[in-house]
């Protein structure tokens, strides 16, 4: 063969499971060895559907056994895309979907801007000192949550943490602040650093709510919801993660959720009784979040972020809050308007509850038509193999338990990581990751171990 017919040859050495060996890349003329460092889209027919095939093929020389492997590679973009597709993948991807403020110091190597109750008691510390303490605390937000993506280098990205919007009215003392008006309405939170929660601890006397006053909060949100015109720019440091990392990682949204409350928020309870004796006024209720939902879904599809996260915590290890028929009344037609939506603007409805989900699980996981679903309680019989054999239409992101992580041994937190890669190699379609929330108090040695197996057997 003529010397300029000869394939190019690049041979680079990387680490494989601690183990180097070599990559090459056949850049010549050779026909069998056509393939390229770069993105190929070849298209498949399957089922009379035309299917992408999005990824770089690369060979693989293994040096002790001295054999050369084609091997798929993708990015972290197009791993999550594939798993949504339920389309195989180069290696399982990985998500942390929340994390304590002081293990995510631990990373960064510095105080991180990310967490919780935690970002709630930085932002009202921030209002109180002023527009510039605000203003550093908000980029300290925007850097440290893009760059723990990046330190931890996961595939699937939450661009924001929680906020805390009110400005406090004066001080108590280094943790505690005194909130709205000394001869009116008031409550004070008090931050707990141990436990990173930002509570309220005391309040003026407030009227007992009624069903009447739930009716005037219905009417209020539905003029509300009229108007309400959702922005990319309204959403905290959405666009400059998209700047940032929407070339090559996969960022989430939020928005579509849909849920009849019970816990901290306006009426609490009392929305449970209402699912009773006034469906009619809970339909209203959740007709006004399906209204905010949608518009919602045609933003987020305008800016191409399709994963949105929705749901709403409504059980525990003893079942959901509120029975099966409930759910199946008011709460799965929403879904399935909030779930059409989606389909019609390219998205995925995804849904997270903490808790044993499975007395309804036909309406929520079947019916419904969401197509993901995170925070799985695994300490709550939320298996992820039953659940991927169940439902196979589903994606699922978890599988880690975030009790194990926090009070398990190491060994404990190795078997839980190798467990869920194993299902999620078996079974597909799972972004595998701590279930909830990294928590306050978490072992640094468990979470370096999760880590590091994540990476290397993933």
């Amino acid at each position: 063969m003529p010397s300029d017919q000869m394939p190019q040859i690049k041979v680079d050495v990387y680490l494989s499971g601690f183990r180097p060996r070599f990559r090459l890349l056949f850049t010549g003329s050779l026909p069998v060895w056509q393939h390229k460092m770069e993105e190929q889209k070849e298209g498949e027919e399957e089922k009379g559907e035309k299917k992408e095939k999005i990824g770089r093929t690369i060979l693989i020389m293994d040096k002790k056994e001295k054999t050369l492997n084609r091997r798929l590679i993708m990015t972290s973009k197009e791993r999550v895309a594939a798993v949504f597709e339920h389309r195989s993948t180069d290696k399982v991807p990985i998500y942390m979907g929340s994390m304590s403020s002081r293990v995510a110091s631990l990373v960064l190597g510095r105080e991180a801007y990310v967490g919780g109750g935690a970002m709630q008691y930085k932002e009202s510390l921030a209002l109180w000192q002023g527009e510039e303490a605000h203003r550093e605390y908000l980029e300290r937000c925007m850097t440290d949550a893009l760059d723990l993506a990046r330190a931890l280098d996961v595939d699937y990205v939450r661009p924001s943490y929680w906020r805390y919007h009110h400005k406090p009215t004066r001080s108590i003392d280094e943790y505690t602040f005194f909130y709205g008006d000394e001869n009116g309405s008031w409550f004070v939170r008090r931050y707990d650093p141990e436990n990173e929660l930002f509570q309220v601890v005391d309040s003026s006397p407030q009227p007992e709510i009624t069903l009447d006053d739930l009716e005037r909060y219905v009417e209020r949100e539905e003029e509300a919801a009229a108007s309400y015109q959702p922005a990319v720019e309204k959403i905290f440091n959405l666009q400059n993660a998209i700047d940032q990392l929407g070339d090559t990682k996969a960022i989430h949204g939020a928005g579509v959720g849909i849920s009849i409350p019970w816990y901290n928020s306006y009426g609490n309870e009392l929305w449970l009784e209402a699912a009773i004796v006034r469906p009619d006024l809970v339909g209203r209720h959740l007709d006004v979040q399906v209204a905010r939902a949608e518009k919602n879904i045609a933003m987020y599809a305008s800016v191409g972020i399709p994963y949105l996260h929705g749901g709403g915590d409504f059980a525990g290890k003893h079942g959901p809050v509120y029975s099966p028929k409930v759910f199946h009344e008011l709460m799965l037609p929403r879904l399935q308007k909030v779930s059409e939506a989606c389909r019609r603007h390219g998205c995925y409805h995804m849904f997270a509850s903490d808790g044993d989900l499975w007395s309804l699980a036909d309406d929520l996981f079947g019916r419904s038509g969401i197509e993901g679903y995170y925070e799985i309680d695994k300490d709550c019989g939320m298996d992820l193999a039953t659940l991927r054999r169940r439902f196979p239409h589903l994606t699922l992101l978890g599988g880690i338990s975030s009790a194990r992580l926090h009070m398990g041994t190491v060994d404990d937190v190795k078997d839980e990581v190798m467990s869920a890669l194993r299902v999620a190699k078996e079974e597909g379609s799972i972004i595998v990751g701590c279930s909830n929330m990294v928590v306050p108090g978490t072992p640094e040695e468990n979470f370096k171990t999760m880590m590091e197996l994540l990476h290397r057997y993933r």
